[in-house]
């Protein structure tokens, strides 16, 4: 089976990582980008290496998934570890063991600590729980791979403590630009569900409240779905097996065919048939289907399960982002939950890494009336907070003047030389949330770049590197930029060093003062 592009760029900087003496490394992939394949052709590696590679996860099905996967793409075969079955005296090199039944006590003493070399973790994103942590002290020399789908920098905080490094990052926005998942439509719909009432339990809203909260809303909810649904093929996700199940019999007062499956539900496997087959358009389920369950064919998916969590929403809409015949985008119903705090996952967290561009798609959303493309509305918001950022720039930089700064603010440079990716960082892993280090604030000060509002180390070194780039490719200084900026010039920061340089020159030449035939708010040098 060859690798996409991505997924072999992915799987190199996973080596890369290993080789350079990282022994706990991520791999972040959108939900429907092949992350199973991925690790499979890991595994295929290492094994090729003479490594004993262990593959866990928390579910059953996500093991089953990862057997199936090895034997179709690599021709491999696997023991498991799981209840009864053990993989020891297995001449199978890869185990595909669950968790629960690994952190055993009595089962982990069976394993010597070097017996596997390298340890693949599906759905990383669970490794922080006590069991993970457990097994990964037991086998503390192997090589550790975390795989999980979720975008939310939150987590990435989180999973920096087991992780020490982010090996390769594939963005939803880049799979659905390079055509390897389906366009995504958001629709706000202008029903207010409030959840003031609702608690709160280990970080997420608790969905027994929840489903209080909802019960009241369900037909008008059902009646905003005939609107948009009824030709479309979609999967609702509710938070308790009784909303779920009320919720598929009032569809079906409406004109649905709607089906309903639950983790007690004994005729799961032939009901997902039936809707995959299009004996139903509507799935209903209280949290069944976040993960290891694939149905190309959807084509609109409904969150009615309010979440603050990044990578559960993700996982949600992932049910309807793969590919399929006939299927041009998926429709992501929005509902107007009320909330007290800015926390609830909304379409603009599947895409905006900047919270204050999130919060702007959000309204932007909300007064738009009809769906629209999430990476349309993602840079349109981008646009708008640009200009809100220049506007407040503009009045920062008038209060330098008066101060007689000679050193460039950070936000001006990044503002200058046009630099989402530096004004929009935010630390991922421990060695970045550090403080800046005083040899980074002495350079940082020497090349002209006031330090004293950089507050972590990983921004100090992005930076650094970001100047001396500049430099080897011969563009503008700092104090060129605070020098011309400050005297009206705009977006200096993408300018040669040559033209600044002679601009400045001819301005010296001038007794300081700006030639006639320039008008600083309109010049662009040639």
């Amino acid at each position: 089976m060859e690798l996409r592009p991505y997924q072999q760029e992915a799987k190199d900087a996973i080596f890369s990582a290993w080789d350079n003496g990282v022994q706990k490394t991520l791999l972040v992939l959108p939900t429907g980008c092949g992350k199973t394949i991925v690790f499979a052709k890991v595994a295929e590696e290492c094994v090729r290496k003479g490594d004993r590679v262990l593959i866990m996860a928390h579910r059953g099905e996500l093991l089953n998934q990862a057997a199936d996967k090895i034997a179709k793409a690599t021709g491999l075969g696997c023991a498991t570890e799981k209840a009864e079955e053990t993989c020891l005296g297995s001449w199978f090199r890869i185990a595909v063991g669950s968790v629960q039944s690994l952190q055993r006590p009595k089962r982990l003493e069976k394993f010597a600590p070097e017996y596997f070399d390298t340890i693949i973790i599906d759905e990383a994103h669970h490794s922080l729980s006590d069991g993970y942590q457990r097994v990964l002290e037991h086998f503390s020399d192997a090589r550790v791979l975390g795989v999980t789908a979720t975008p939310d920098r939150g987590d990435m905080k989180n999973l920096g403590q087991v992780f020490e490094s982010l090996a390769y990052e594939y963005t939803l926005p880049k799979a659905i630009k390079s055509g390897f998942l389906s366009p995504i439509k958001a629709l706000t719909i202008p029903l207010k569900l409030d959840l003031t009432g609702v608690g709160t339990q280990s970080g997420d809203y608790k969905v027994g409240d929840i489903g209080t909260a909802l019960d009241p809303y369900l037909y008008q909810i059902a009646d905003e779905m005939s609107k948009y649904c009824m030709d479309r093929k979609t999967v609702v996700f509710l938070p308790l097996i009784k909303t779920s199940q009320k919720f598929r019999d009032i569809l079906n007062e409406k004109g649905f065919c709607a089906a309903e499956v639950n983790g007690e539900s004994t005729d799961r496997e032939r009901v997902l048939a039936d809707f995959e087959n299009d004996k139903y358009n509507v799935l209903c389920n209280s949290m069944l289907l976040t993960e290891g369950w694939d149905c190309p064919s959807v084509d609109c998916i409904v969150v009615l399960r309010p979440t603050k969590v990044r990578s559960l929403y993700s996982q949600m809409v992932g049910r309807g982002t793969r590919l399929c015949e006939g299927k041009d985008h998926l429709l992501l119903l929005d509902f107007l939950w009320h909330t007290e705090k800015h926390e609830l996952c909304r379409p603009a967290s599947l895409i905006c890494e900047n919270e204050e561009v999130a919060q702007k798609m959000t309204e932007n959303l909300e007064i738009a009336g009809c769906a629209v493309d999430i990476e349309e509305a993602e840079e349109k918001a981008s646009e708008d907070v640009v200009a809100q950022r220049e506007e407040a720039l503009a009045k920062r930089l008038e209060e330098m003047k008066k101060r007689k700064k000679q050193l460039v603010d950070p936000l001006q440079f990044e503002m200058s030389i046009q630099a989402e990716d530096l004004s929009s960082y935010v630390p991922s892993f421990g060695w970045e949330m550090a403080p800046p280090s005083d040899k980074q604030i002495k350079t940082l000060e020497k090349l002209g770049i006031m330090p004293d509002e950089i507050d972590n180390a990983g921004k100090a070194t992005k930076l650094l590197e970001r100047l001396d780039k500049r430099r080897t490719e011969g563009l503008t200084t700092p104090k060129q930029i605070r020098f011309l900026e400050g005297r009206g010039f705009t977006h200096v920061g993408t300018w040669g060093f040559g033209t600044a340089k002679n601009l400045i020159d001819r301005i010296a030449g001038n007794g300081w003062r700006i030639p006639r035939d320039i008008d600083p708010s309109t010049y662009k040098p040639k």
